[in-house]
């Protein structure tokens, strides 16, 4: 019986073992999952804020096109209002003769 008490010492000991890798695993899974967990969150984070950077080019886009457009429309004005004055020369210089 000396050899079945030692084999079933060993069997023993061996699932004690298992039983600690075991644990040992499921810690280190849980801690791998916590880390997914946490990446998967920053990644969601970066997400959001490269919408909104995104959101917020095409905002700046649009009022540099309607600044483009205001600027264009003055210059318009000042040509328009140069074409007058000049016209204005013109038939007060015909007037004259």
């Amino acid at each position: 019986m000396d050899t079945d008490e030692r084999t079933l010492n060993q069997f023993a000991t061996r699932v004690r073992q298992m039983i600690l890798q075991y644990k040992d695993i499921e810690k280190e899974n849980n801690e791998l999952y916590a880390m997914v967990d946490e990446r998967d969150a920053k990644i969601r984070q970066l997400e959001e804020r490269l919408t909104q950077a995104e959101n917020d080019y095409n905002s700046l886009k649009m009022a540099k096109m309607v600044e483009i457009s205001d600027g264009d429309i003055e210059l318009s004005r000042k040509k328009l209002a140069k074409l007058i004055r000049d016209v204005d020369k013109c038939i007060t210089l015909l007037s004259e003769k």
